[in-house]
């Protein structure tokens, strides 16, 4: 299996961010993501940091971890200027970025920054459009594309990245357009928050659109992104204190939703191989600050070795 660390940059510091992603790069973990928000979930109080100029520390502060943002919100960006930015940070990495893609959520963050907040389906067909220009912009010489959403005259997006092929991922869980998209235009899904029978289902889904769309499933990765609430020991006071804190980060209903592992790295490992039953070969945890080192030490000495 193949682990990555994803982390929401809010009520943080850049130190600690810092510390976060070298220590990711140094401990054989595979990808670093950050979101893409102006809000925490709960809170519009909470200080938050921006996705695009993160990457930029992140290429220039780590050697050999694959990273990117799960996922810009393709609606905060002038697509165009999105694909510089691409480019620019592919560079400073040596060509180790890869990109995300989604429809948007967060409603309050739109409304506050003069966003539209438009219906889901219209929200899906932005983000149709987005993964199309993108994937042009950063391979083709000179664009021209005429969408409801985005417009391109001869558009030029130059010097290219240095990989020949950026990986593109979507980023959601639906099943019907999410998983088509996919099927279309990306090269990989990240399904956030589902049990393993959840991400089963995704998985069929995705293969029925590649059935549908004429292409091979295998040509795209499936990663799952689950919460990680975990002790550094199997100690049952502190798996308690780990459910409080997800009530207060996330909220109550979290500990009734499934793709939180929660538990001592007992629990976590057996958790994690419910997941490797079900298919999935790529998992993204998301950590939340204040970041807990010693958990994060305990998970690579104890549950990841199990599953390499």
């Amino acid at each position: 299996m193949r682990f990555g660390i994803h982390v929401g940059p809010q009520n943080t510091t850049i130190d600690e961010l810092r510390r976060l992603w070298q220590f990711a790069d140094e401990h054989g973990f595979d990808w670093f993501s950050v979101w893409d928000h102006f809000y925490a979930r709960t809170s519009d109080r909470i200080p938050h940091f921006e996705a695009v100029p993160l990457l930029a520390a992140i290429a220039c502060d780590t050697q050999r971890i694959r990273f990117g943002c799960m996922v810009f919100a393709v609606q905060f960006r002038n697509i165009g200027l999105l694909a510089k930015s691409i480019v620019t940070i592919d560079h400073l990495s040596g060509g180790r970025l890869e990109v995300g893609l989604g429809a948007g959520w967060h409603e309050p963050e739109y409304r506050a920054f003069g966003y539209p907040f438009l219906p889901d389906r219209e929200r899906l067909d932005q983000l149709e459009e987005g993964i199309q220009a993108l994937r042009r912009l950063l391979q083709e010489d000179a664009v021209t594309f005429e969408g409801r959403w985005i417009q391109l005259r001869e558009a030029r997006v130059l010097p290219k990245p240095v990989q020949p092929r950026l990986p593109l991922w979507i980023g959601g869980a639906g099943e019907r357009r999410t998983a088509r998209i996919a099927a279309r235009h990306a090269d990989g899904w990240n399904i956030p928050y589902v049990d393993p029978e959840g991400f089963q289902r995704k998985k069929a889904a995705l293969e029925h659109w590649c059935t549908v769309e004429g292409r091979d499933p295998t040509t795209i990765r499936i990663a799952v992104q689950v919460g990680l609430y975990m002790a550094p020991e199997d100690d049952e006071g502190a798996v308690a204190r780990l459910r409080e804190r997800l009530a207060e980060q996330v909220g109550p209903q979290a500990l009734q939703q499934p793709g939180w592992l929660v538990g001592g790295p007992t629990a976590v490992a057996e958790q994690l191989a419910a997941y490797r039953e079900a298919g999935a070969d790529w998992i993204n945890l998301t950590v939340r600050p204040p970041v807990d080192f010693a958990a994060l030490e305990a998970f690579v000495e104890h549950v990841m070795p199990a599953f390499r």
